[in-house]
């Protein structure tokens, strides 16, 4: 490769790192082809302009297929206007004030003894173990979701994308 075609290269993916990391959370996911049903809901609940409010904020941000694993029936359920409330409810357990890292979350974890409780937007708390040096989150219900992809930083935030969609107790 021409030595002018590897500079324009480098030049080209700096603007899109500085651009990319100008982005808030919310349009960060909006460019996700994996988060499509997580940005559908967050629409449907109202909570787009809360999550490009300063924050910052650290967002366990469903995949579409975390989606899949809901029961048959659920998702389009909560979709349903009534449902807001609810359906924010859910999505604000993703969500906790402040900014950490996957380093933080383990340093956390480590100094608690295996296992570090998070405080959610929505009032109800997160619990973050390690297992095969892999950051799991534990909701209310017992269910498990596993951190596939962390650090995703936004002027507003971070992401860790999760395989499952973590559920408040009601």
């Amino acid at each position: 490769m021409k030595p002018k075609n590897i500079i324009l290269i480098a030049v080209i993916s700096f603007f899109s790192l500085s651009t990319y990391a100008q982005s808030d959370v919310v349009d960060i996911i909006l460019l996700s082809e994996d988060h499509t049903t997580f940005i559908t809901t967050i629409k449907a609940a109202g909570l787009v302009s809360t999550l490009k409010e300063d924050g910052p904020y650290t967002i366990f941000a469903p995949t579409n297929e975390a989606f899949d694993k809901l029961p048959p029936k659920q998702l389009a359920n909560l979709l349903n206007p009534e449902n807001k409330a609810t359906l924010a409810s859910i999505l604000s357990y993703h969500v906790i004030a402040g900014s950490l890292t996957e380093t933080e979350i383990i340093n956390k974890i480590n100094v608690e003894n295996g296992s570090f409780t998070l405080l959610t937007v929505n009032g109800q708390q997160l619990v973050a173990t390690l297992k095969d040096n892999k950051i799991v989150i534990t909701d209310t219900t017992g269910h498990t979701s596993l951190l596939t992809k962390t650090d995703i930083n936004g002027k507003n935030g971070i992401i860790h994308v999760v395989d499952t969609v973590l559920s408040p107790s009601n």
